[in-house]
């Protein structure tokens, strides 16, 4: 039997694939879970439908993150904040901060899309890069410069 995956299923396929399948584990178990439906002819026209309209907006999406991951791309944030005479951070910089940062130069990102390699926060003076991901395989790299305030 051909049914239309409406979710991932381990070992068979990813969402919105074609498989075949046996009549039993259709009936008895995918379709009654939710996990598939028939793939009739109606179904199928549907479904590419459903397909390319993705497409295109997937498109759209995909060429707006990469217009952002190109003004990211070496972009540079200052931060001030308090730190010790040996150049050691009061507390961390986060990424909430950078966020901050990025948006008063007019770029909004969400905070849990940035991080810092190798590191959970930054806590020394210095450069440091962070890396913003953007769209599922888009990021760009930022640079974050940590300055003592004066």
């Amino acid at each position: 039997m051909e049914i239309i995956l409406k979710q991932d299923v381990p070992n068979l396929g990813d969402k919105d694939d074609v498989v075949q399948v046996r009549n039993g584990y259709a009936t008895n178990y995918l379709i009654p879970k939710g996990m598939a439906v028939m793939a009739t002819s109606s179904a199928k026209k549907i479904h590419e439908e459903n397909m390319r309209q993705r497409a295109h907006k997937e498109a759209q999406i995909r060429e707006e993150a990469q217009a952002l991951a190109a003004k990211l791309e070496g972009s540079q944030v200052r931060i001030t904040t308090k730190v010790s005479s040996t150049g050691k951070v009061f507390g961390s910089v986060n990424n909430i901060q950078v966020a901050e940062a990025l948006a008063v130069q007019g770029i909004e990102v969400d905070r849990r899309n940035i991080t810092f390699p190798g590191k959970d926060a930054l806590k020394e003076v210095g450069m440091h890069q962070a890396v913003v991901k953007i769209y599922r395989d888009i990021s760009a790299t930022v640079e974050v410069e940590i300055a003592g305030e004066e």
